[in-house]
């Protein structure tokens, strides 16, 4: 307190000695007591007094900027800092050619920045983070070892200025700051301190989509490698998995990191984890399991592991699948998924004997019952199943019955990804839609998952399954087995779909359901209002010109037991609209259609 009191004195007579002396003292409390020491600065209103002490040539510089960066340290410094007129000779005091000026300015700007959007907002606003950018670039050239500290205050001064902040960050990214950090990372490898400060700066960036083109221009990718492939401890390799992360959601990234030879790294990295018991292995076995599934979801990086079914990293991932351990189990599967994004990746896979994995993989979780491992193994086989040369093959492999096995799950994903499954199963495979359409059970949660409002994806999957049932196996008993199970009134709502595709299926299905057992479905055509349905599919004119074609179709087959309703609504008048249509298909069938309904009434 006697030298902050001296210190309003002698800075008032600019007395040097006195000064200096005076801050010393600071500096002693500050190390023995910030908060305490801190809070006397305050009360005693030093920090209005410290702008006249900030001058350039002033040997007491340094040791002002030093006290103003100790102050700072505490958050309820931070705004009296601003408030006090700090920022403005701080920035102009970047411009020094000393060293120890330099030093303790960047700890100062960093500190007041961190977390402080004053802070902030007053750095940019005197141009701070311009210069200090200029700073590192050209300090970045030279690898003089004194310039370390230099440069790792610097680059925490401009981390603690843009965290969190798109605007500043993108700032930043626009300065050319990325570059020069890379280039850093490159000479630099050996400072520890310097390097740790480059990757919370490259995970701060990379989360902003404008920094990976950025990235995608450097070698950020092969020094990221050689950086991870020199860490022992796992604080370090953690800290550079959280770069990769966001940057491998890149597609060009993603090459590059599997060309600068990241996956090799990361199966050292299960190698090593998979039967450790510890919570950092458990944890880096989940980081590098989980970036190499990320690494494939890039066409031309999967393309490349895959290399033709015989890629080593191919082969390893497949053997992640019967492991012991759930979070390989996952990213096997997942891993699968991914590969199999291709028509001739998936028809190798097959032969390969891989469906043979899942189903046994699947076969276990029945009971263990894990649902990231089930879904992930599902939407494995969903994808196996697309091309057609596949799906008898899977079939005979008893894939259906195995997917089967988990319609009592509750879980919605889970629930997805078995009716995606079957649904691409049974794509013109007529016998598997006649066995699956006529399984009541299956019929009775479809119906079930039909009304699933909360969850859309299952809701319309059940539909287009319920509709791929009768579609594809044309059969007499599972349209029995659908109207049996109340799954009529379902394809009429799903006939005004919001998707064309699915009002299609609808239509065709209702269709063959006239056509099959008319009697049997007309008391759920009335309930569901059919007609009503294709009156008004008719008269709009945004319905797409195969929708009204099969809506005409459909009033042909129905027009006897439904007379009354069909009269009712005049479908007369709409059809004979049609007949003037553009497209030709729909204006034939329209005068088809007129002529039916004449003839009945």
């Amino acid at each position: 307190i006697e030298a902050l009191k001296k210190l309003k004195l002698a800075s008032a007579d600019s007395a040097t000695d006195s000064v200096e002396s005076c801050l010393d003292c600071l500096l002693k409390a500050l190390a023995h007591n910030n908060a305490n020491a801190s809070e006397k600065v305050q009360e005693m209103g030093v920090l209005s007094l410290l702008p006249t002490l900030l001058a350039p040539q002033s040997s007491c510089t340094p040791k002002v900027a030093n006290i103003i960066a100790e102050v700072a340290k505490n958050e309820f410094m931070r705004s009296p800092c601003v408030e006090a007129g700090l920022i403005p000779p701080l920035v102009q005091l970047l411009h020094s050619k000393d060293q120890e000026v330099l030093l303790q300015t960047g700890r100062a700007l960093g500190n007041i920045c961190y977390d402080s959007h004053e802070g902030r907002s007053a750095v940019d606003q005197a141009g701070g983070a311009q210069i200090v950018a200029g700073h590192i670039k050209s300090l970045s050239q030279n690898t003089d070892p004194d310039n370390g500290k230099l440069l790792t205050v610097f680059c925490g001064m401009l981390m603690n200025y843009s965290n969190e902040n798109d605007s500043l960050q993108a700032q930043l990214i626009n300065m050319g700051v990325i570059p020069t950090l890379v280039k850093l990372l490159g000479l630099h490898s050996d400072n520890t301190a310097l390097t740790e400060m480059c990757l919370i700066a490259f995970g701060n960036l990379a989360e902003l989509e404008s920094s990976k083109e950025q990235f995608a221009s450097t070698n950020i990718a092969e020094e990221l490698v050689r950086l991870f492939q020199k860490q022992a401890e796992h604080e370090k390799k953690e800290m550079i998995f959280e770069v990769l992360a966001p940057l491998a959601e890149n597609d060009v990234i993603k090459l590059q990191l599997v060309e600068a030879g990241l996956v090799e790294c990361l199966l050292d990295v299960v190698t090593h984890t998979v039967n450790g018991d510890r919570d950092e292995d458990v944890a880096q076995l989940k980081t590098a399991s989980d970036l190499m599934v990320l690494l494939l979801l890039g066409d031309e990086s999967m393309q490349k592991l895959f290399d033709a079914g015989k890629g080593s990293v191919f082969e390893r991932v497949l053997s992640w699948v019967p492991s012991h351990n759930h979070q390989l189990q996952l990213a096997g599967a997942l891993a699968i998924a991914n590969f199999a994004r291709n028509d001739g990746n998936c028809i190798q896979m097959v032969e390969s004997g891989i469906v043979q994995k899942l189903l046994e993989l699947l076969d276990r979780h029945v009971e263990e019952g894990n649902v990231t491992v089930q879904h992930a193994a599902l939407s494995a086989l969903r994808n196996l199943a697309i091309p057609v040369v596949n799906k008898a093959k899977m079939l005979s492999a008893g894939v259906s019955d195995t997917v089967l096995k988990f319609l009592p799950s509750e879980m919605p994903p889970v629930q997805f990804k078995l009716l995606g499954t079957l649904r691409m199963l049974i794509d013109t495979q007529a016998d598997a839609a006649d066995q699956l359409g006529t399984n009541s059970k299956l019929v009775e949660r479809l119906v079930e998952w039909c009304e699933a409002k909360d969850h859309a994806g299952v809701m319309g999957e059940s539909n287009r399954l319920l509709s791929a049932l009768i579609r594809h196996s044309k059969s007499k008993d599972v349209v029995k087995t659908v109207i049996q199970g109340a799954g009529v009134k379902h394809l009429v709502v799903m006939a005004m779909s919001e998707h064309m595709i699915m009002q299609n299926e609808a239509l065709v299905a209702l269709g063959l359901i006239a056509g099959l057992d008319l009697v049997g479905a007309e008391k759920d055509f009335v309930g569901a209002g059919l007609v009503q349905v294709l009156h008004k599919l008719l008269s709009d004119e945004r319905t797409a010109p195969e929708i009204k074609y099969n809506s005409m179709i459909l009033i042909c087959l129905n027009v006897l037991p439904l007379h009354k309703e069909v009269q009712g609504l005049a479908f007369i008048d709409v059809v004979s609209k049609l007949r003037s249509h553009e497209n030709k298909t729909v204006s034939h069938q329209a005068s088809l259609t007129e002529q039916r309904l004449t003839a009945q009434s």
